[in-house]
Protein backbone atom coordinates (compact mmCIF):
# COMPACT_ATOMS: atom_id res chain seq x y z
CA UNK A 1 0.00 0.00 0.00
CA UNK A 2 2.66 2.42 0.72
CA UNK A 3 4.65 1.79 -2.27
CA UNK A 4 1.49 2.53 -4.62
CA UNK A 5 0.82 5.85 -2.43
CA UNK A 6 4.49 6.42 -3.41
CA UNK A 7 4.39 5.83 -6.70
CA UNK A 8 1.49 7.78 -7.51
CA UNK A 9 2.57 10.76 -5.73
CA UNK A 10 6.19 10.25 -7.40
CA UNK A 11 4.15 9.88 -11.32
CA UNK A 12 1.77 13.23 -9.63
CA UNK A 13 4.59 15.52 -9.33
CA UNK A 14 6.87 14.53 -11.96
CA UNK A 15 3.00 15.33 -14.31
CA UNK A 16 2.84 18.33 -12.33
CA UNK A 17 6.17 19.97 -13.32
CA UNK A 18 6.07 18.62 -16.88
CA UNK A 19 3.06 20.43 -17.16
CA UNK A 20 4.51 23.55 -16.31
CA UNK A 21 7.32 23.25 -18.33
CA UNK A 22 5.77 21.54 -21.62
CA UNK A 23 3.19 24.63 -21.34
CA UNK A 24 5.40 26.91 -20.86
CA UNK A 25 7.27 25.51 -24.05
CA UNK A 26 3.98 25.24 -26.25
CA UNK A 27 2.68 28.47 -25.29
CA UNK A 28 0.14 26.90 -23.64
CA UNK A 29 -0.76 28.63 -19.92
CA UNK A 30 -0.72 25.71 -17.70
CA UNK A 31 1.43 26.80 -15.33
CA UNK A 32 -1.21 27.89 -12.67
CA UNK A 33 -3.61 25.08 -13.31
CA UNK A 34 -0.94 22.07 -13.06
CA UNK A 35 -1.13 22.00 -9.22
CA UNK A 36 -4.90 22.56 -8.87
CA UNK A 37 -5.64 20.63 -12.17
CA UNK A 38 -3.38 17.41 -11.44
CA UNK A 39 -3.98 17.24 -7.60
CA UNK A 40 -8.11 17.41 -8.38
CA UNK A 41 -7.75 14.80 -11.45
CA UNK A 42 -5.59 12.48 -9.17
CA UNK A 43 -8.09 12.42 -6.23
CA UNK A 44 -10.49 11.60 -8.79
CA UNK A 45 -8.45 8.76 -10.42
CA UNK A 46 -7.56 7.86 -6.46
CA UNK A 47 -10.82 7.48 -4.94
CA UNK A 48 -12.06 3.95 -6.34
CA UNK A 49 -15.81 4.61 -5.94
CA UNK A 50 -17.61 3.83 -8.78
CA UNK A 51 -16.09 3.20 -12.08
CA UNK A 52 -13.61 5.04 -13.72
CA UNK A 53 -15.89 6.49 -16.87
CA UNK A 54 -18.63 7.35 -14.12
CA UNK A 55 -16.22 9.53 -12.17
CA UNK A 56 -14.86 11.19 -15.22
CA UNK A 57 -18.03 12.39 -16.40
CA UNK A 58 -18.94 13.75 -13.06
CA UNK A 59 -15.88 15.89 -12.74
CA UNK A 60 -16.20 16.88 -16.48
CA UNK A 61 -20.40 18.11 -15.92
CA UNK A 62 -19.05 19.66 -12.41
CA UNK A 63 -16.78 21.72 -14.32
CA UNK A 64 -19.23 22.71 -16.95
CA UNK A 65 -21.92 23.87 -14.79
CA UNK A 66 -19.30 25.72 -13.09
CA UNK A 67 -18.60 27.70 -16.31
CA UNK A 68 -22.31 28.19 -16.99
CA UNK A 69 -22.15 29.63 -13.44
CA UNK A 70 -19.91 32.04 -14.45
CA UNK A 71 -22.01 32.90 -17.98
CA UNK A 72 -24.70 33.44 -16.02
CA UNK A 73 -23.09 35.79 -13.38
CA UNK A 74 -21.83 37.35 -16.65
CA UNK A 75 -24.65 37.99 -18.51
CA UNK A 76 -27.38 38.24 -15.80
CA UNK A 77 -26.18 38.94 -12.28
CA UNK A 78 -24.28 41.79 -9.94
CA UNK A 79 -20.83 41.29 -9.97
CA UNK A 80 -20.94 41.88 -5.93
CA UNK A 81 -21.29 39.42 -3.21
CA UNK A 82 -25.17 38.92 -3.34
CA UNK A 83 -24.28 37.92 -7.13
CA UNK A 84 -21.49 35.02 -6.56
CA UNK A 85 -24.10 33.59 -3.76
CA UNK A 86 -26.43 33.48 -6.12
CA UNK A 87 -24.37 31.63 -8.85
CA UNK A 88 -22.83 29.37 -6.25
CA UNK A 89 -26.04 28.10 -4.65
CA UNK A 90 -27.01 27.42 -8.62
CA UNK A 91 -23.61 25.69 -9.46
CA UNK A 92 -23.75 23.14 -6.21
CA UNK A 93 -27.97 22.85 -6.23
CA UNK A 94 -27.57 21.85 -10.34
CA UNK A 95 -24.15 19.59 -9.15
CA UNK A 96 -26.98 18.17 -6.81
CA UNK A 97 -29.43 17.71 -9.22
CA UNK A 98 -26.97 15.97 -11.69
CA UNK A 99 -26.06 13.52 -8.88
CA UNK A 100 -29.92 12.49 -7.77
CA UNK A 101 -31.06 12.21 -11.20
CA UNK A 102 -28.41 9.51 -12.26
CA UNK A 103 -29.59 7.77 -9.44
CA UNK A 104 -25.60 8.54 -7.90
CA UNK A 105 -24.16 6.72 -10.60
CA UNK A 106 -22.45 10.21 -10.88
CA UNK A 107 -21.21 10.60 -7.47
CA UNK A 108 -21.71 14.13 -5.86
CA UNK A 109 -18.46 14.58 -4.59
CA UNK A 110 -16.85 14.35 -8.46
CA UNK A 111 -19.40 17.32 -9.70
CA UNK A 112 -18.30 19.09 -6.73
CA UNK A 113 -14.13 18.87 -7.72
CA UNK A 114 -14.91 19.67 -11.05
CA UNK A 115 -16.87 22.86 -10.16
CA UNK A 116 -14.18 23.64 -7.84
CA UNK A 117 -11.48 23.24 -10.53
CA UNK A 118 -12.92 25.46 -12.51
CA UNK A 119 -13.67 28.00 -10.23
CA UNK A 120 -10.48 28.03 -8.72
CA UNK A 121 -8.26 28.81 -12.11
CA UNK A 122 -10.65 30.73 -12.98
CA UNK A 123 -12.60 33.09 -10.56
CA UNK A 124 -9.39 35.71 -10.63
CA UNK A 125 -9.38 36.17 -14.00
CA UNK A 126 -12.82 36.33 -13.76
CA UNK A 127 -13.36 39.34 -10.99
CA UNK A 128 -10.56 41.30 -13.28
CA UNK A 129 -12.07 40.94 -16.15
CA UNK A 130 -15.53 39.93 -16.01
CA UNK A 131 -16.14 41.71 -19.87
CA UNK A 132 -13.57 39.20 -21.51
CA UNK A 133 -15.46 35.68 -20.55
CA UNK A 134 -15.93 34.12 -23.90
CA UNK A 135 -12.74 35.24 -24.70
CA UNK A 136 -10.71 34.02 -21.43
CA UNK A 137 -12.80 30.97 -19.61
CA UNK A 138 -12.52 28.58 -22.65
CA UNK A 139 -8.53 28.40 -21.65
CA UNK A 140 -9.32 28.20 -18.26
CA UNK A 141 -11.44 25.27 -19.02
CA UNK A 142 -9.26 23.91 -21.48
CA UNK A 143 -6.06 24.17 -19.25
CA UNK A 144 -7.64 22.39 -16.03
CA UNK A 145 -9.18 19.68 -18.26
CA UNK A 146 -5.73 18.85 -19.81
CA UNK A 147 -4.14 19.09 -16.12
CA UNK A 148 -6.64 17.25 -14.28
CA UNK A 149 -7.09 14.11 -17.39
CA UNK A 150 -3.27 13.79 -17.02
CA UNK A 151 -3.64 13.55 -13.32
CA UNK A 152 -6.57 11.12 -13.62
CA UNK A 153 -4.82 8.72 -15.94
CA UNK A 154 -1.48 8.79 -13.65
CA UNK A 155 -3.15 7.97 -10.76
CA UNK A 156 -6.06 5.74 -12.56
CA UNK A 157 -2.94 3.66 -13.51
CA UNK A 158 -2.80 1.89 -10.04
CA UNK A 159 -4.08 -1.35 -8.90
CA UNK A 160 -7.25 -0.63 -7.04
CA UNK A 161 -6.28 -1.33 -3.19
CA UNK A 162 -7.61 -4.61 -1.81
CA UNK A 163 -9.48 -4.27 1.50
CA UNK A 164 -8.01 -6.78 4.39
CA UNK A 165 -9.38 -10.54 4.59
CA UNK A 166 -11.70 -11.02 7.28
CA UNK A 167 -9.72 -12.57 10.32
CA UNK A 168 -11.91 -16.12 11.07
CA UNK A 169 -13.69 -16.47 14.77
CA UNK A 170 -11.00 -18.65 16.38
CA UNK A 171 -11.83 -22.42 16.35
CA UNK A 172 -13.41 -22.41 20.25
CA UNK A 173 -15.34 -19.09 19.24
CA UNK A 174 -18.99 -19.45 18.03
CA UNK A 175 -19.66 -17.57 15.11
CA UNK A 176 -22.52 -15.07 14.94
CA UNK A 177 -25.30 -17.48 13.83
CA UNK A 178 -24.54 -19.92 16.53
CA UNK A 179 -24.18 -17.92 19.42
CA UNK A 180 -25.83 -18.85 21.93
CA UNK A 181 -29.46 -16.66 22.54
CA UNK A 182 -30.41 -15.69 26.31
CA UNK A 183 -34.27 -16.96 26.58
CA UNK A 184 -35.66 -14.92 29.62
CA UNK A 185 -38.52 -16.93 31.59
CA UNK A 186 -41.05 -13.67 32.43
CA UNK A 187 -44.32 -14.92 34.74
CA UNK A 188 -46.86 -12.43 35.56
CA UNK A 189 -45.43 -9.20 37.30
CA UNK A 190 -41.87 -10.39 36.70
CA UNK A 191 -39.20 -8.00 34.52
CA UNK A 192 -36.61 -10.17 33.06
Amino acid sequence: MQRSTLLCGALLAVVAGLLCLVGEALGLNTQHVALVGGALGGVVGLVQERTPAQRAIGFLIGLFVAWLGFAVRALYLPDSASGRAVAAVVVVAVCVVFAAGSGNRLPLWTLLLGAAAMVAVYEESYTADSPAFLAESPSAATGVLLAAGIGFLATSLQWPGRAPAAVPPAADEPTPDEAPTREFATTEGERP
